[in-house]
């Protein structure tokens, strides 16, 4: 199943599937680590920016960037 990561709520899972977005913003997700395959849980989704837990880190997004990764849950 896959979700939009704007879709899902505070403490959900899942892997980045894909990033539809144009070239530019593609790699500065894939430099911030939003690679295929890797791991993401949901820290804050509400107003506002959205707090990711990345590799160890956590990494906050725009609503706009953010809406143009698609996870598989």
């Amino acid at each position: 199943m896959t979700k939009g990561l704007l879709a899902l709520k505070n403490g959900d899972t899942g892997k980045v599937k894909s990033i539809q977005a144009g070239r530019t913003a593609t790699k500065r997700l894939y430099e911030m680590g939003f690679n295929t395959g890797a791991p993401v849980k949901i820290i804050k989704n509400d107003s506002g920016p959205v707090i990711v837990y990345l590799n160890g880190c956590k990494v906050a997004l725009g609503r706009g960037l953010a809406e143009k990764i698609i996870l598989d849950i």
